[in-house]
């Protein structure tokens, strides 16, 4: 292969990343686009790059070292970077390269001036931008110093913060080269920065104008503020004028300098309304070209626009696609779901297949259209009444939706709406206090998990996909039985009326968190009691413990039984497992891997018990919950009887208390279910993709969670898998961890956070929900993964979410703070079941509170203060 050291910008395109890089590729197109008006120039490609490196024989041992440093080492990668980077410069500049290089530049003129900028191959990347990560030099003047701002650039792979970036976003070095993109400079009167959509919103039809004068480092560098115009439908419709006090200018001999701007024109706009709308005009043009939002950098000469560089925007989040041009808006289900990571294709799949209403995926989430139910007025009341209950600040951006002109037109509903009654042939609306209603529901979901049990196993082949689309059509079934959704919403009524006549009664806050105390039927609540009686089989075992501290193989169990009681240590966790060994973090993932696969996740929580807890803690934890429950009915029906209209008064509130300890607890149970059967899919999946294995069709058996169900099944039939594709898929589900899902999506990308309309708190204390009720005051310990956590008697769980596997945390806590959540979701009931007070919903609590920090926990005024 003939090595090619130099590339014309007019001969590049963006297939050509490997050669030019990400900024030259990006830059050939757009010298391509009719109207777009780019400088002229060339590149020195990655062959001159390598050619480079190859003649540094201590380049692959300083690799390998780098390699092996630890992101956060940052001494450390300061100097290997810096050792890599005088390698690089000290290398002479090959002569028959060099002479390829001159020859370009004699066809633009050797004595003009020339930007010398890096161009990496992982560089303006869909999936990572890698902005500001290698080094541009402008106004460079000569042959010799352009021959010397080469090397520079190559140099420039190798800074601290480059190396940085691609160790935390897991890109390996030796994949990542350098070409060099040498363009005629252009001497601005004005330049910045165009988004072709709002980078704070997401708005897709609104386009952001950033401009200053002189040369764009000044703002880039932060030395000025910009002028901002923001752009729609062709018309500004909003402005901010800044004072720039500063700007950069080229210098005749080469170089720039900062210089002063003159008083009378420092608050003069860079641009007139005119030219932002045509350089907006200009933009869309650019985004058409490459698909997707772009972040553009642009020099305004002789009232004429030249395009220096377009990146596609990283940070936006994705919109749903519909194939139709109609106005929609979308609520996250990770929020109402307590799992806001991104999911693997095949986890989206599932749930998509699962599910008793449409859902779109985005950015690796699952979100629920909305608008035809905003749009009706039967239904849009109701549908932000029970989203406000879930979460406010989904209900709050809602409803700055529907404050827009026209973006969700009330529509009239059809003669016959009205709202949906049950199904034909539903059973019989449940007596509210009749436990037995909760027994039936228990015995059905057993009964239809234990002959999906039954039967699954004797699937195999295309045979088992066929099977499962049968046992999903069970799955909805069992979900959408009316009794199951009457239970559900008894328990939860039943909740919200307490808690509002008693406030309006006898000014109680949130009451029903003392009542619904040690509820029964809450199998998330056991789950937590039942590991603290296997802390009790282990605790007079001192050779287990000491083993267990030192545990890191899944394999720890089948070791266990050798040891001094062991054997009995090993059945109870493995009943524990048998139990509850389907759970994980994460959970609604069918890919997560789950506690029977990686039991060592629970050995931190266990010896945590053993260590923090008394024998029988647990039936004495359920026990003072029901006293305090019972004792809470007693004292509030006697303060009611002293009531105008007491003793009615009194006997609703009776049936109501009966009514939420009866059916409260069940609310955690079809998630249970839910869980239980998706882990037996999970089991079956797993099966069929070992024999892919064996088969040589799939390198590895967790492949198979990057294809959707319907090629999964497509691969099974066939033996023919797309590696190209799961390798796609990979690495974009690895650039979804870095994009924060929205409450609320519209289909024009905004992203709608909502907010607290409260004034109820004190100065600078964190708002939020609050779910269960008490005041107390302790170290925050802010956990992202439960199995690091490492908690102390009186300690508060401070973490982005929780869903019904952090339970058995919560017995050993003594209140809870997350980002995510609202009154009726998981942590929530769990957090009211062990009576901790808890406040969820803090946007960035994680950020803001700090591990360590004391602080003080309002659960019944929601709100959370950090303590001196």
């Amino acid at each position: 292969m003939i090595e090619r050291y130099v590339v014309d910008l007019q001969e590049a395109d963006e297939m050509q990343v490997a050669v030019v890089g990400g900024k030259g590729a990006h830059l050939g197109g757009l010298s391509r686009i009719e109207g777009i008006r780019v400088p002229a120039g060339f590149c020195v490609t990655t062959d001159a790059f390598r050619r480079i490196l190859a003649a540094a024989p201590s380049m692959d041992d300083q690799l390998d070292r780098l390699a092996r440093l630890d992101p956060d080492d940052r001494d450390a990668l300061r100097t290997l970077s810096a050792e890599i980077r005088g390698t690089i410069e000290g290398i002479a500049v090959p002569d028959d390269l060099a002479a390829a290089i001159t020859r370009a530049l004699a066809r633009s003129g050797e004595q003009a001036a020339y930007a010398v900028r890096s161009s990496a191959t992982a560089e303006d990347l869909p999936t990572a931008s890698f902005a500001g990560q290698q080094d541009t030099y402008l106004n460079v003047v000569g042959t010799t110093a352009i021959l010397r701002h080469v090397s520079r650039c190559w140099a420039s792979l190798f800074t601290e913060r480059a190396v940085t970036y691609r160790q935390r976003n897991g890109v390996d070095h030796r994949t990542v080269h350098m070409a060099v993109v040498v363009q005629q400079m252009v001497f601005p009167h004005a330049s910045g920065i165009l988004f072709t959509a709002d980078p704070v919103t997401g708005n897709r039809k609104v386009a952001t104008v950033d401009a200053g004068f002189g040369l764009g480092e000044a703002l880039v560098s932060g030395l000025v503020n910009p002028d901002v115009f923001k752009v729609r439908h062709g018309e500004v419709v909003a402005k901010t004028i800044a004072a720039k006090q500063r700007a950069v200018h080229a210098l005749p001999s080469g170089g720039t300098q900062e210089v002063a701007i003159d008083p009378q024109q420092q608050e003069q706009p860079a641009l007139t309304d005119a030219q932002a709308v045509r350089l907006v005009q200009l933009g869309r043009r650019i985004e058409a070209h490459f698909g997707r939002p772009q972040d553009i950098e642009w020099c305004l000469v002789d009232d004429g626009f030249q395009i220096v560089q377009s990146r596609p925007i990283t940070t936006l989040f994705p919109v749903p696609e519909t194939g139709d041009q109609e106005s929609h808006v979308y609520v996250s289900v990770g929020h109402q779901q307590m799992m806001t990571d991104p999911m693997k294709p095949l986890g989206l799949s599932m749930w998509q297949l699962t599910a008793l209403v449409p859902m779109h995926a985005a950015a690796g989430r699952l979100f629920v259209d909305v608008t035809a139910r905003l749009s009706s007025p039967a239904s849009r009341a109701a549908l932000l009444d029970v989203m406000g209950k879930g979460d406010p600040l989904i209900r709050d951006a809602l409803e700055t939706v529907l404050d827009r002109d026209d973006f969700v037109p009330l529509l009239p509903d059809a003669p016959d709406a009205s709202p949906a009654g049950p199904p034909p042939g539903g059973a019989p609306t449940p007596t509210a206090t009749d436990p037995a209603v909760i027994t039936e529901l228990i015995e059905r979901s057993q009964a239809s998990i234990a002959a999906l049990e039954r039967d699954i196993r004797t699937k195999t082949g295309p045979a088992l996909f066929d099977f499962l689309l049968e046992a999903f059509e069970e799955h909805k079934r069992v979900l959408s039985d009316p009794l199951n959704f009457r239970a559900i919403m008894a328990g939860m009524e039943a909740t919200w009326w307490l808690n509002d006549k008693l406030r309006e009664w006898l000014g109680e806050k949130n009451a029903a968190d003392t009542l619904t105390l040690s509820a029964p039927d809450n199998v998330t609540s056991e789950m937590g009691l039942a590991l603290l009686d296997v802390a009790d089989v282990i605790r007079p075992r001192p050779e287990v413990v000491v083993f267990l501290q030192g545990v890191e193989d899944e394999g720890f169990l089948d070791e266990l039984a050798k040891l001094t009681g062991g054997a009995e240590a090993r059945d109870a966790i493995e009943a524990y497992l048998d139990r509850y060994g389907m759970r994980c973090a994460g959970e609604i993932d069918i890919t997560r891997p789950r506690w029977r696969e990686r039991p060592t996740t629970l050995v931190p929580v266990i010896l945590d018990n053993v260590r923090i807890f008394e024998p029988g803690a647990a039936e004495r934890h359920f026990e003072q919950g029901r006293q305090k429950a019972r004792k809470k009915e007693q004292e509030v029906l006697s303060r009611l009887r002293e009531l105008p209209d007491g003793e009615q008064k009194a006997d609703e509130t009776k049936r109501m208390i009966d009514q939420v300890r009866a059916f409260v607890g069940y609310r955690e149970y079809p998630k249970y279910g839910i869980v239980s059967r998706t882990f037996l899919y999970k089991q079956a999946l797993l099966e069929e993709a070992g024999r892919l294995v064996q088969a040589g069709v799939l390198p590895e058996q967790e492949d198979i969670f990057y294809l959707t169900f319907q090629e999964l099944h497509d691969v099974v039939r066939s033996h023919q898998v797309d590696e190209q594709l799961i390798q796609r898929r990979k690495e974009a589900f690895r650039s979804y961890h870095a994009l924060t899902p929205p409450r609320v999506l519209t289909s024009d990308g905004e992203a709608v956070t909502g907010a607290y309309r409260r004034d109820d708190a004190p100065a600078g204390a964190l708002i939020g929900v609050p779910v269960s009720a008490g005041t107390i005051e302790g170290r925050a310990r802010v956990i992202l993964d439960m199995a690091e956590a490492d908690l102390e008697a009186g300690d508060i769980l401070v973490t982005t979410f929780t869903d019904p596997s952090w339970s058995p945390l919560f017995v050993g806590i003594a209140g809870l703070v997350t980002e995510v959540g609202g009154l009726m979701t998981h942590g929530a009931v769990i957090a009211r079941e062990y009576g901790l007070p808890a406040v969820v919903g803090v946007d960035q609590a994680t950020r803001l509170i700090r591990d360590g920090q004391r602080i003080r926990v309002h659960g019944t005024e929601g709100y959370v203060e950090i303590l001196p």
